[in-house]
Order: C-alpha cells, then structure tokens, then sequence
C-alpha cells in the first residue's frame, strides 16, 4: 500500500460554506480521490492533513499554528514512508490581513516543497514525490467571507501561472484545480460537494497517471 499525505487548508478539510460544518470523509475530494483510485485496484491511503486557516508560510495574528511550514518536516517524518506529498494551499495567503499577491504564496509553495524533499526521514525511505494543486480563483467573498477575504479576489489574481512555474523550476508536479471547477457561488472561497467531486475525481485521474512507482497497483 502506497501513503498519500495530503496537506492542505479549509478547501480540503472539508468545511461547507458558510457554516462550521464538515463534510464526510468520502465527500471530500482527498477521500474521492482515494476510493477512486481504489476502484481501478490501485492500493493507497491518504493522510489528511487540512488545516482551516492554514497559509503557506505565515503566521495568522489571531490564531495561531497556520503557518503551513512550522512542523511541515515532521509531519513528513511521521508519515514515511510517502509516495506522494499533493500541497493544496494559498488561499488563506490572501486574507484582508496580508497584503501577499501571487508571486508571494508561490515563494511560499517553494519553501515548503524544500522543507519536504529536506525532511529527516529514515534511511533508505523514499523522498517522496511532490504535487502542487492551484486552488480554485477566489471570486468575490459572500457572507461570512466577505471582511475576512476582502480584496482577495484581486491579489490573488496569477496564482495558477505563478505555481506553474515554481513547479517547472523545482521539477513537482502541477495541477490547476481551475481546469475542473470553480470556487464555491456561495462564499466565492470554499468548495461545494459537487466541486469537490469533481476536483476528487480527477485528481485521482492525474495521480495514477503518475503510476508506476508513486502508485502501486495490486497484482
């Protein structure tokens, strides 16, 4: 059995917009994306590791522990062996607080793609390979998004293009959620159940085309 650690933010953790509520585990795309590769007899299991609030590399002034980098290593050390690390964040990088644009969360994909590939696992463990996902555009912010990601929708303008290109320079692998949906018409941040089907479903398309090693198939 291949592990896929999965470390991301509230768009992966599962919460339905505009409530405190979370999905269940296989109506997320994480759990999506592992039974579906289970169906095609690939055998994985994925670790979540979703945090809500969690940026890149940044501390949040009013809560604290979601700077996606503190402890990163470690978690990649408790895991090993990994086949896959998919990376899933930066929409919390453009909160009303930050003034970040997408040249910034792209330098802080880069930073946690170096604390993976540094992380102290054990000898002869595999580091494992790396997938960034584009988040979907924010659109405009509603309800209980609305002051909390003010003008989000315009600094993170170019986050796609900016992962793209890291990506091209550190040799990781890319995927571009916004090829398969959109953000969430209700708070214009998160994600539906519909959108996380979708997002799940061919995320799992794009991981078994990695195949082999990262995903070990059963014989």
């Amino acid at each position: 059995m291949k592990h896929i650690l999965v470390y991301a933010d509230s768009l992966s953790w599962g919460i339905i917009p505009m409530t405190r509520k979370r999905l269940e585990f296989e109506q997320r795309w994480p759990g999506i994306m592992e039974q579906a590769l289970d169906s095609t007899g690939r055998k994985v299991r994925v670790i979540e590791d979703c945090l809500n609030g969690r940026r890149t590399v940044w501390d949040d002034p009013f809560k604290p522990g979601r700077n996606g980098l503190a402890g990163l290593a470690q978690r990649v050390e408790i895991h090993s062996p990994l086949a896959l690390v998919i990376l899933m964040l930066g929409t919390n990088d453009f909160q009303s607080m930050h003034q970040h644009n997408a040249w910034h969360s792209a330098q802080g994909i880069a930073a946690l793609v170096s604390a993976i590939r540094s992380a102290p696992i054990e000898p002869g463990m595999p580091i494992p390979d790396i997938l960034v996902v584009a988040p979907p555009s924010i659109q405009t912010p509603q309800g209980t998004m609305a002051q909390k990601f003010e003008g989000a929708e315009r600094k993170s303008v170019g986050l796609a293009a900016s992962y793209r290109q890291i990506c091209t320079e550190l040799d990781c692998h890319f995927f571009d959620a916004n090829t398969v949906t959109t953000s969430s018409n209700v708070d214009g941040v998160h994600l539906d159940a519909e959108q996380h089907m979708a997002l799940g479903l061919a995320l799992a398309k794009f991981v078994a085309g990695l195949a082999p090693p990262d995903v070990e198939r059963v014989t």
